[in-house]
Order: C-alpha cells, then sequence, then structure tokens
C-alpha cells in the first residue's frame, strides 16, 4: 500500500517535506511539493506539524498496566492512615463488590506510620484487600488477604517474590477481559506516538500476544520478554530473541531480576541502609555464583540478556557477569552506580536501560535511604558521556507509559516547581529522544512516524510531559489519529 504524509517539517527548524510511505518502509522524502504522489494514494496532510519517528517504551509489564489502570489508586498516600482513608472512600463509591479489592501505587519508604494488616482490616474485615506498591516490589495485605493467600506473615507487608507471587495471583480477570484492558492501553500508548513496547510481564508471555493478535491486536510492535522460570519452556518450544511470533509480536530478551527496589529498601547496595533492622545492604536475590551460569545458558540459546539491577552492589555483579560471559546486554534500571562502574558499560557493550520517571518518584526517598550519593543516582549525563548506550522506559506501571514523561524527566530533572534532581545528570532533548526512537526519517527505514504540534527541541523540558501528538503511523499504517477516529466512529455506528 502506498500512502503519502505531505508538509511534514523535520525537527529543527528545517523547511516541510513530503513522504511517500510503500509497504512499511519511508520509500521516498523530498523538499513538500518536489514528490509525484501516486493517484489513489492515501494522503496525511501534515499541515505543518513536525515529523519524528515512533516512540517505543523500553520497559512495560504490559499486563500489571492494563490492570492497575482499574486498580484503587493510593499513589497520593503520605502515610498508612491516608491510605487506608482512601481506599475506604473508593469502596464507599462503588456499587459491586469485588471478591478480592486491589489497589495499587503506595510509597511508604517517607511514611510516619507502618503499613500491618491492622490498618487494612480496620477498612475491610470481611474480603480480601490487597495494595500493591508503587514499585511492585512489595504488597500490603489485611488479615483476609493472608488467608486467601496463604501468607505466614505477622504484619501483611511483604516484599520480593513473596510479593511477586500474590501479584501474579491477582490476575483473576479473564483472558478476554485482560486482552481487552490491553487493547485500551495499547491505543492510549499509541495517542502518544508510541509504535513499540519491550512487554516484561512476569508471566508466560507467548500465548498471551498469540491470542491477543488472533484476535486483532495491532496497535504496537511488541517484543516480549521470558523469565527465568520459562527459559527451560521457550528453548524446548525453539524461541529465541528477535523471532518473529504472531503479527507485529516477537520474542524479546531473558529477562533476570537480580535486586530489589529503592523505595522498599530492597535494592542491593554497597553500602547499608541507614537504620536498618534487617537486610542492611539490600537483597540479591540471584548470586553471581548462579547468575552467570543462567545467562551463558540463555545467551547459548539465542536469548538477549536484560538483567535487573538498581542498587549499586547489584549493577557492580551484574556487569561483573556480562564480563565473565564476553557478551554484552541490557541492565534495566542502572539506578545506582558507582562511579568506577560507569565506563564499563560501553566497554562490555552494556546498554543501560533507564527509567528517567523514576528519579522524580525516588528523589526524596533517595536523600532518606541512599544520603550522600545521590549525585550517582539515575547517572543518564554521566552514562551517555562515559559512551553507554542509554534506552528510556517507563517500567509501567511504575510510571506511566508515555515516553514523553520519560523524556521530560531525563531533561528536566523536576517535574514541579522543585528544583532540578541533580541537574547536572540531565541529558538534552535530542538525546532523550534518541533514547527513545530505533529508527531514523530517512528513505529506506520503516515507516514508524509520530507528527506534533510543536518541535520538542524547542520547548520547556517540563512542557513535554504534554506534548500534543496528531498522527502516530507503524509501518506506515495510522494507529492514533483522525483515520483510526474515523474506522472506530465507523465500526461502532
Amino acid at each position: 500500500m502506498i500512502r503519502a504524509v505531505r508538509n511534514a517539517r523535520p525537527l529543527g527548524g528545517h523547511d516541510p517535506v513530503d513522504l511517500v510511505l510503500r509497504d512499511g518502509i519511508i520509500a521516498a522524502i523530498a523538499p513538500a511539493g518536489a514528490l509525484d504522489i501516486a493517484a489513489g494514494a492515501d494522503v496525511i496532510d501534515a499541515d505543518g506539524r513536525f515529523v519524528l519517528p515512533g516512540l517505543w517504551d523500553e520497559h512495560v509489564h504490559m499486563t500489571q498496566w492494563a490492570q492497575s489502570r482499574r486498580r484503587i489508586d493510593v499513589g497520593e498516600a503520605e502515610s498508612a492512615a491516608e491510605a487506608a482513608a482512601i481506599v475506604r472512600s473508593a469502596l464507599a463509591a462503588r456499587t459491586t463488590s469485588d471478591e478480592v479489592v486491589v489497589g495499587a501505587g503506595f510509597r511508604d519508604g517517607l511514611w510516619p506510620d507502618t503499613p500491618t494488616a491492622s490498618v487494612l482490616d480496620a477498612v475491610l474485615a470481611d474480603r480480601p484487600l490487597v495494595l500493591i506498591s508503587a514499585d511492585v516490589h512489595a504488597v500490603w495485605l489485611n488479615s483476609a488477604a493472608m488467608v486467601r493467600f496463604g501468607v505466614d506473615s505477622g504484619d501483611g507487608l511483604l516484599r520480593e517474590e513473596a510479593a511477586f507471587a500474590v501479584t501474579r495471583a491477582l490476575d483473576s480477570a479473564s483472558d478476554a477481559t485482560i486482552d481487552e484492558w490491553v487493547r485500551e492501553a495499547a491505543a492510549d500508548a499509541a495517542a502518544r506516538g508510541v509504535v513499540g513496547i519491550v512487554d516484561l510481564e512476569m508471566r508466560w508471555n507467548l500465548d498471551d500476544w498469540l491470542r491477543r493478535v488472533a484476535s486483532g491486536f495491532d496497535a504496537l510492535r511488541v517484543e516480549f520478554g521470558v523469565y527465568p522460570q520459562h527459559l527451560d519452556r521457550a528453548i524446548a518450544q525453539r524461541l529465541r530473541s528477535g523471532l518473529p511470533v504472531a503479527g507485529e509480536v516477537s520474542v524479546g530478551p531473558l529477562k533476570v531480576i537480580t535486586d530489589g527496589s529503592l523505595n522498599t529498601r530492597t535494592a542491593y547496595c554497597c553500602d547499608p541502609y541507614p537504620d536498618a533492622t534487617e537486610h542492611a545492604y539490600g537483597l540479591l536475590t540471584v548470586p553471581p555464583c548462579d547468575l552467570q551460569p543462567l545467562m551463558a545458558r540463555a545467551h547459548a540459546a539465542g536469548f538477549g540478556l536484560a538483567i535487573h539491577a538498581i542498587g549499586d552492589a547489584a549493577n557492580r555483579l551484574a556487569l561483573d557477569a556480562f564480563a565473565r560471559l564476553g557478551h554484552g546486554g541490557r541492565i534495566e534500571h542502572a539506578q545506582l552506580v558507582r562511579r568506577s562502574d560507569l565506563p564499563r558499560f560501553a566497554a562490555l557493550g552494556v546498554t543501560a536501560s533507564v527509567q528517567p520517571e523514576h528519579a522524580m518518584d525516588d528523589r526524596d526517598v533517595a536523600e532518606r535511604y541512599w544520603p550522600g550519593r545521590t549525585h550517582r543516582a539515575f547517572p543518564l549525563r554521566d552514562l551517555i558521556d562515559s559512551g553507554a548506550r542509554v534506552i528510556l522506559g517507563s517500567d509501567a506501571p511504575v510510571a506511566p507509559l508515555d515516553p514523553w514523561i520519560a523524556i521530560s524527566a531525563a531533561t528536566a530533572r523536576t517535574r514541579d516547581e522543585r528544583e532540578p534532581f541533580h541537574g547536572e545528570q540531565a541529558i538534552t532533548v535530542a538525546e532523550a529522544l534518541a533514547s527513545s526512537t530505533r529508527t531514523r526519517v530517512a528513505a529506506g527505514e520503516h515507516a514508524d512516524l509520530v507528527l506534533v504540534d510543536t518541535d520538542p527541541l524547542d520547548m520547556d523540558a517540563r512542557a513535554l510531559r504534554s506534548m500534543p501528538v496528531a498522527h502516530t503511523l507503524m509501518a506506515g499504517r495510522p494507529t492514533f489519529g483522525p483515520a483510526v477516529a474515523a474506522q472506530h466512529n465507523a465500526a461502532t455506528a
């Protein structure tokens, strides 16, 4: 199919151009009016809008993100008591009674009180109530939920693998319902210029995505991850990274979680947490003696490697494992990094897959639990200057699936009227865009394109969070814009 985009302006103040898109590829670009557009071609008039490559979110948990959008939001709570009050108010407004009540988004790192089962029992005693932390590394249960999920914990607060087990058990909606929620989330992502995601949902993802494509999912390119507990199954089915499985869905990397998170105080660090009563240095969930052989086995089977490491000790150990392997990959988060480890990313061919909005969420927690070292927290400028490849994502549902939020956080290092959080670690808008895209606006490239109303290179960094997107095209096909809206209206008329 042939499609043309007319009167689009490249970033940086260049003159308008026309683009011809053929079979999902940019076939030609020339000054506006210079190309002979074939009769019958579908034409999009950019009307002087700015064209840039389609955006990627390199780290998403798509099922969790789709579900979290329908859960009680306790993200604004500044105490356990306030979180309980938010849940009480939400339940009072509901007209239906869920078998298990679920909320999400709490951050207890700076709370003056302790989240306990008894606090939630006072809100709801006769049904299970589960609150998932914003970083998804902890869950908070009432007594009924502890019984429901077989939890033997006196305080009702679980971290890391125990928390993950409860979160997985919460996926009680039908496949058809979750798939519809995923379609809605994907449409909303396309409306923000997203053409692709790396889905690192902690489940067997192949069947989910095969089912979704079979039922018509086509809004995004998807690379889905595989976890260690599923590696044998993946190898037996001859999966490997980059293998197309259906539509625009392909196999992504092996994802390994080696430590926790900063807000949960389980990120594995070189220095102890202040006033820690247990796990003084955080939690190392995969020791080096297991990590490197696991990585070697996955690499030999054709899998790329995505290693979760947040604490500086976890990052050091992950880099050590890559060094022994002799092959690069990705470190997911690279949140707290020692100065001496920065040049190792480039030297070892390890990509830093980072989520800049986490710096906005964790800045106060970092000052409290990582004092005196926050100058090397979320060190984006230092990573790029050291030669490392940096790519951006959201870790949705930890942060919204919206690359413009990540781009703003990476370049402004603030989202409100506060001073930038270590502004010396900010990167440029051009660097953030390059870290959020996989293609160029050039002949021969995939026709993954976004048309926006304003040149992001000229915008205030904080204003980028609300960048107006007019059109999104994936492989030359509109996934957001007037044409998509018209199709939807016709289908529902």
